[in-house]
C-alpha cells in the first residue's frame, strides 16, 4: 500500500513528508492506521545525530492507532484493536521481561538498526530505498508495519491522541518518579526541565505523595505549567534554583532529583548532586550526547553523604502493566494527559512543531492524522 510518512534523509535537516511503500506485515508483525503520533525530544536527537539511527529514517516512537491486519503467528491481536506501541519492544520471555523489568526487554537491541526486528530487513521504502523506523516503529506516518512485541492493547474508548504519550514521555517521566527515584509521601523533590518528560515527572511525584515539588525550566510559560500540575516551586536557572531547593527543604537538599532536559549535560550532574539532600537519589533520565564520555562530580561528597546517580530508561516501566493502568488513572482524573498537550499538528506540520519545542512553546506537540477525525 502506500501511505504517507515524515522521513529524514540527512542530518541537521528538516523532515521531509512524502508518499512512501509499505509492504504487508510478516508472520510476528501488525499493519496499524496511527490515529496520532506524540513529538518527543528524543526524534530531535536524531537530527542532531545524538541518537544515531540509519538514515533515511521514518521518526517518531510515541504512536497509538487501530490494528487493521496481523501476521499469521500474531494470535493476540485483531483487526479493529486500538494500541499504542511501546518505544522498547517487550517480548515477555527475556530475563529482564521474566524478572518485571519490560523497559530493559532484550529485544531493545535491535531497535538501532531501523530494522524489522521479525528479520531484520524493511517494510517501508521511498524513492528506491528502504527506509529505517526509529524504535522500529515510524509513527510519523499514516500507517506502518511493527512487530507485536512493539504493541500494547488498550481499551477502546481511550482517546487515542492522548494515550499516544504513553509510548514514551508520560510513562518514561512518571516511572523515573514513581519507580527509578521512588518518591515516598513527605519527600523533597527536584525536576529540571519541563518537557514532556519532566511535566509528568511532577504529576508522577505528586501523586506519590511528595512533600514539595521544585520544577527548574528557563522558560516562563512551561514553570507555569508545572506548578499547575503540581510542582510548589519553580527556579529559571540552575543558579537560582540552588536557593530555591535550601528554602524547600530547610537546607536539606532534595531527597529526590530527576534530569529530564531535553539534552543532558555532563557539567550539570555535579550542580544536581550538590541539590541532593544525605541518601539522596539522582536519576538521570534525558539522553546525554552519544560522544560524551565524562562528567565531573565530587566523588566525596557520593562517598561521605551516600548519594546514589541512577540511570533509567522508559521510566524504569513496565509498559505491558503500566500503561492500561495510567489510562485508568488519567480516567479517574489523577492524571492529566489533558495538560500535556499543548498543540496539535497534521503531519504535514511537523516541522513547525519541532520549531515549536525548540522555542519552548509546547509541553508536548501532537500529531494528528486524518483517520482520527
Amino acid at each position: 500500500m502506500e501511505t504517507k510518512a515524515a522521513v529524514l534523509w540527512e542530518r541537521h535537516a528538516p523532515w521531509s513528508v512524502e508518499t512512501i511503500q509499505l509492504d504487508p506485515p510478516k508472520a510476528e508483525e501488525v499493519l496499524v492506521e496511527l490515529h496520532a503520533s506524540g513529538m518527543c525530544h528524543s526524534d530531535e536527537h536524531i537530527v542532531t545525530g545524538d541518537m544515531p539511527f540509519s538514515l533515511p529514517c521514518i521518526g517518531g516512537h510515541e504512536g497509538a492507532g487501530v490494528v487493521l491486519e496481523v501476521g499469521d503467528h500474531v494470535s493476540w491481536l485483531k483487526p479493529g484493536d486500538h494500541v499504542v506501541f511501546g518505544f522498547m519492544p517487550s517480548c515477555g520471555r527475556c530475563p529482564s521481561c521474566a524478572s518485571g523489568h519490560q523497559s530493559l526487554c532484550d529485544l531493545g537491541a535491535k531497535i538501532y538498526s531501523g530494522r524489522q526486528i521479525y528479520d531484520d530487513t524493511a517494510r517501508h521504502h521511498a524513492n528506491g530505498q528502504d527506509l529505517a523506523l526509529a524504535c522500529g516503529i515510524g509513527s510519523f506516518s499514516h500507517h506502518t508495519v511493527v512487530h507485536e512485541a512493539s504493541c500494547i492493547k488498550i481499551e477502546p474508548h481511550h482517546a487515542l491522541d492522548r494515550a499516544c504519550l504513553l509510548g514514551c514521555g508520560f510513562v518514561t517521566g512518571w516511572g523515573s518518579a514513581v519507580y527509578a527515584a521512588d518518591v515516598r509521601p513527605g519527600d523533597t523533590v527536584v525536576v529540571a526541565g519541563v518537557g514532556g518528560i519532566g511535566a509528568a515527572a511532577v504529576q508522577g511525584a505528586r501523586l506519590a505523595g511528595a512533600r514539595t515539588i521544585t520544577a527548574i525550566d528557563p522558560s516562563e510559560f512551561k514553570r507555569e505549567q508545572a506548578l499547575k500540575m503540581g510542582a510548589t516551586h519553580v527556579a529559571a536557572s540552575w543558579d537560582e534554583a540552588r536557593d530555591v531547593v535550601a528554602e524547600a527543604t530547610w537546607h536539606r537538599g532534595a531527597d529526590k532529583f530527576i534530569c529530564a532536559m531535553g539534552v543532558g549535560e555532563g557539567e550539570l550532574i555535579a550542580k544536581a548532586l550538590a541539590m541532593t539532600a544525605k541518601r539522596g537519589k539522582l536519576v538521570v533520565t534525558n539522553i546525554h550526547p552519544m560522544a560524551e564520555r565524562s562528567i565531573a562530580v565530587s566523588l566525596m561528597d557520593l562517598t561521605l553523604m551516600e548519594k546514589q546517580i541512577v540511570g533509567t530508561l522508559y521510566g524504569s516501566a513496565n509498559p505491558r502493566y503500566d500503561i492500561p493502568r495510567l489510562l485508568e488513572l488519567s480516567s479517574a482524573g489523577d492524571v492529566d494527559l489533558d495538560a500535556m498537550v499543548t498543540r496539535t499538528y497534521p503531519l504535514t506540520g511537523i516541522n513547525d512543531g519541532y520549531d515549536d519545542m525548540r522555542a519552548s512553546r509546547n509541553i508536548r506537540g501532537v500529531l494528528r492524522y486524518p483517520a482520527a477525525g
